[in-house]
């Protein structure tokens, strides 16, 4: 499939930034949604009470159950607090007696018991729309009439509905807002290009915007009608309908957790319940030694015994629930790293430092809500509720989101334990998609050391939904290997090295070559810290992307993503085009990643060094192994000298190089203690994974040469053009040309280099 770059990625957002109906196109929906969503969530189902024989009296009832119960109050019952009282005694015909008749019936209150509702979740969950059959089996077993069953599932049925739209509105109105915000920046880039006072435009491109204001309305009415669209699905309105912003304001000011007290019949002790019995399995499956784990021979990993684990802590099938045919990924791992332990469980229980302790996993994070704050200034016992985007850095996999509730306490006076696990009622129904992955109890047990080190053990134990995933990657992330516990703590420990070499006073001169001063080198590992996030960020298949397919004349699929920057200080200020592919190469990792972060040899793949020299001017060490480093190169050729900064990582996993030409006047500053924060940097680079394929030994010995078990690696090149300063600027197929052929170049010297042109 090919880029049609006439219309090309994003430019529609440009688009509707021009017409000013943008306000009062989209404002409507959330007015309107919010009223929806308000009384969707209230909504009580009135039951009419059958006829029964005490002197012909008729009881009307209203089905209020305990997960309903809370501030929300419905149209019912206002209605009924305004029909007056109900005489109980209907036998006296006397005129007081008339009198009371003459008052309409006031309803009854009646509250389900927890056991009441823990069945009827139980049917809900296999059966959302039970038959009269079910329904009449149900009321016997609870004691309940067979209307009150049905209308507590249509009750269920329409809070459900309700989440689902509340959560598609918050969505819609965050990206709402930052249409608001990139129309006004380019309504004053308008402005500034034409004259005050008669309002022609003031440079030659008067002519073309005349042109373009045209393509603006034509694009403006069809996102017009996508949104007309959108207010039908999420507002539910009837024709004719009107809403205000006030009527939905209780909806928006109640917490997330209400919701799950009110919608899934989840309290907080509940999700405590949970929450202590996924700590109990991480600490059982993170100590226990065979049968439940048995090590491989061949790959040295650790392996569940799934009929162990079933035995031990059961296991419900999930074909029996509705569910799609489900793969289990289970994984240990066990190191220790470089980190005081105060610091390292702060990083799981704030979620900013634990998306940034994993950047090459978690692509977004967020903490939904605070159900425990936990106990003293160490927060033992805080439980939260999460969600997680987790990626490959490469957009030809999939990402993975879930919900999961994490739970950090403190065993004894040197361990920790964080656990991790899904909760049903809250992944099936915020969002259907979400389902397809959900955390079994997850974690890491950490043990204080002496010297500053922890020893920690990770278990990785996911359920996900078997789904398509390209043939190169395929193998790498159904053994476990992709999104396992070996890949966590890896990165673990190599973000621990880093941070212990940053905050280092007494750095030997071997580590530290080029740069005079301490803060000079705190200065750039921060800027290479930043220049590895926006890297990591920029690749991935997550949803901040859109990702178009191209192929180049070699053969190469090529991934391109577009997007503009118009404040953002770190980066420059245009139009950003992202290349990304992904290719086999015959290679081992550790070989592939000393030849790319080599200086000596980088002019045979750089373009930018037109085969010149290269020379290392400084190298900053930020791990044990030689490999993690910092390093600014200078490029000489005929017409100038070029700087690039350059950051190399690699572990027991994944293996990096990152790089990014940069302003030497800026670059030299930041080398002179000066803060990094307002250097732009737009970041390419390299990422290299095992294939997957470890190869056996031909031979049982024990000489380590013959034990090779290196297979090929998975090579993923990332370039990163500024193709307009301009931020209005339409991306163009000769853009995208030009960054195809530069990774197809690239692709080309490598296996050159590396005598692999036909792999």
């Amino acid at each position: 499939m090919g880029v049609d770059m006439s219309n090309p990625p994003n430019s529609h957002i440009k688009d509707f930034f021009a017409s000013p109906a943008l306000s009062l196109s989209l404002a409507g929906i959330f007015r309107g949604a919010n009223v929806s969503h308000a009384a969707a969530a209230a909504s009580v189902e009135v039951e009419e009470g059958d006829e029964g024989s005490g002197g012909g009296r008729r009881e009307d009832t209203v089905e209020i159950s305990s997960e309903t119960s809370g501030p929300m109050r419905s149209r019912s019952d206002d209605d009924l607090e305004g029909e007056g009282e109900h005489d109980e005694d209907d036998g006296d015909g006397d005129g007081e007696g008339d009198d009371k008749n003459k008052k309409k019936k006031r309803k009854k209150y009646h509250r389900h018991t927890a056991e009441q509702i823990r069945e009827m979740e139980a049917l809900f969950k296999e059966s959302p729309h039970p038959d009269e059959k079910q329904r009449q089996q149900l009321s016997k077993q609870l004691g309940l009439a067979p209307r009150q069953v049905k209308f507590w599932f249509q009750n269920r049925r329409t809070q459900i509905k309700a989440i689902q739209e509340r959560h598609e509105n918050s969505l819609l109105k965050t990206e709402m807002d930052k249409l608001r915000e990139e129309n006004k920046t380019m309504r004053e880039t308008i402005n500034k290009a034409c004259c005050p006072n008669c309002g022609t435009a003031t440079t030659s491109r008067g002519t073309s915007l005349t042109a373009e204001e045209q393509q603006l309305r034509i694009e403006n009415t069809k996102l017009k009608a996508e949104v007309e669209k959108l207010r039908a699905v999420i507002g539910k309105y009837s024709p004719g309908a009107t809403a205000s912003c006030s009527a939905g304001s209780d909806q928006e000011n109640r917490s997330s957790l209400d919701f799950y007290t009110g919608i899934f019949g989840l309290d907080k002790t509940r999700i405590t319940e949970i929450a202590n019995q996924a700590m109990e399995e991480l600490k059982k499956m993170a100590t226990a030694g065979e049968p439940l784990w048995i090590r491989s021979v061949e790959t040295g990993r650790e392996i569940l015994n799934y009929d162990e684990y079933t035995k031990e802590f059961g296991s419900e099938d999930s074909s029996n629930n509705g569910r799609p045919k489900r793969s289990i990924e289970a994984s240990r791992e066990t190191r220790v790293v470089f980190v005081d332990l105060p610091r390292l469980v702060q990083s799981f229980m704030d979620v900013n430092q634990w998306k940034e302790m994993f950047p090459c996993l978690i692509s977004k994070a967020a903490t939904v809500d605070v159900i425990s704050n936990g106990e003293g200034a160490n927060r033992n016992g805080a439980v939260q509720l999460m969600f997680a985007e987790v990626q490959m850095l490469t957009p030809m996999v999939p990402t993975r989101e879930v919900y999961f509730v994490r739970y950090c306490k403190q065993l004894n006076a040197e361990q920790w334990a964080i656990v991790d696990v899904s909760i049903d009622k809250v992944e099936d129904n915020i969002d259907a998609s979400l389902a397809k992955c959900r955390k079994r109890p997850s974690g890491c047990i950490i043990e204080d050391k002496s010297n500053g080190h922890c020893k920690v053990i990770w278990v990785e134990h996911l359920e996900c939904q078997k789904s398509t995933v390209h043939t190169m990657f395929r193998t790498v992330v159904h053994s476990g290997l992709a999104f396992g516990a070996r890949h966590w703590m890896a990165t673990l420990q190599l973000q621990c090295e880093r941070l212990v070499f940053f905050m280092a006073t007494n750095v030997p001169t071997k580590d530290s070559t080029g740069v005079a001063t301490l803060a000079g080198r705190k200065s750039i590992l921060k800027l290479a810290q930043r220049m590895t996030w926006s890297f990591c960020r920029a690749i991935g298949a997550s949803s901040y992307h859109t990702w178009n397919k191209v192929s180049s004349k070699t053969g190469e699929d090529i991934r391109v993503s577009s997007r503009k920057n118009l404040n953002d200080p770190g980066e420059p200020v245009g139009v950003i085009l992202c290349a990304v592919s992904s290719v086999w190469l015959p290679v081992p990792p550790h070989i592939l990643f000393d030849f790319l972060r080599d200086e000596a040899r980088r002019n045979e793949w750089d373009i930018m060094s037109n085969g010149g020299p290269v020379q290392a001017t400084a190298n900053l060490s930020k791990g044990q192994d030689r490999g993690n480093a910092v390093t600014i190169l200078k490029m000489k050729s005929k017409e100038n000298n070029m700087w690039v900064l350059q950051d190399s990582g690699t572990n027991a996993y994944e293996s990096m190089v990152v790089y990014a030409p940069v302003d030497t006047t800026g670059m030299q500053s930041v080398i002179n203690g000066c803060d990094s924060g307002s250097l732009a940097i737009l970041p390419s680079g390299f990422s290299i994974l095992p294939d997957g394929h470890e190869s056996r030994p031909l031979v049982i010995t024990s000489r380590q040469e013959e034990k090779s078990t290196e297979g090929g690696s998975l090579l993923t090149i990332a370039f990163q053009i500024l193709t307009n300063t301009s931020p209005t600027a339409k991306l163009t197929m000769e853009s995208v040309d030009s960054v195809n052929a530069l990774i197809s170049c690239t692709l080309k010297n490598i296996r050159t280099s590396l005598q692999c042109e036909d792999s």
